[in-house]
């Protein structure tokens, strides 16, 4: 039985009552406060994966950044203050997840991010990313999970970086493998509390 308050994160109805409430991560010796709900992914608190996503996460000060199926915006907006002169995006279906995430990036005071509601790479059709960032709903289904790490190399740009965390009890090492199939090669970068987190980079510069 799914979580209460957890149930349907991917879907674009959230089917719970809100009930907001602050969560907090520490990162790189700073202290971000994030505005969460019922109905978005993790809504207690920043879950281990999404933790461990961020340790593995490269970000240079002028690269173009995608979270993809964003929840809250815990990964967006912590990349946006390593990409200090680049642009970051952040999607999801979810329109509440997308209200929290634009209301965190306001508190935040962070001009060089904006918050799209839409299905997977729909809402930025055309943008090529110098990353790529996710930690798929494993629970909305393969063929979504499938869909998010094979539509990676057409918004990538040559050299991108695509980044996937998932939990081993879940199927990480087959996800790590479909990354491989799709790349040409992954990477297992991070591994710790039961997820694996897997690298790979854009190496022929399209589809």
């Amino acid at each position: 039985m799914s979580e209460p308050g957890r149930a349907h994160y991917f879907s674009r109805v959230p089917q719970v009552p809100s009930r907001p409430r602050v969560v907090h991560v520490d990162f790189q010796g700073r202290r971000f406060c994030f505005l969460t709900d019922r109905g978005v992914f993790s809504y207690r608190g920043v879950d281990r994966g999404t933790r461990l996503l961020l340790e593995a996460l490269e970000v240079r000060p002028g690269d173009e950044v995608l979270d993809l199926g964003c929840g809250y915006g815990v990964v967006g907006i912590v990349a946006a203050t390593l990409a200090v002169r680049g642009r970051v995006v952040l999607v999801d279906v979810n329109p509440r997840a997308v209200q929290l995430a634009r209301e965190n990036v306001r508190r935040c005071g962070l001009a060089h991010v904006e918050v799209l509601q839409g299905d997977l790479y729909a809402p930025v059709a055309g943008r090529r990313f110098d990353v790529i960032a996710t930690n798929p709903p494993i629970r909305a289904g393969r063929a979504v999970v499938r869909a998010m790490v094979e539509g990676g190399p057409a918004h990538l740009k040559p050299g991108g970086r695509f980044y996937l965390v998932a939990r081993t009890a879940q199927g990480a090492k087959t996800l790590g493998r479909l990354v491989a199939e799709v790349f040409g090669e992954a990477e297992e970068v991070e591994r710790e509390g039961g997820y694996r987190v897997y690298r790979a980079l854009w190496r022929r510069g399209g589809v």
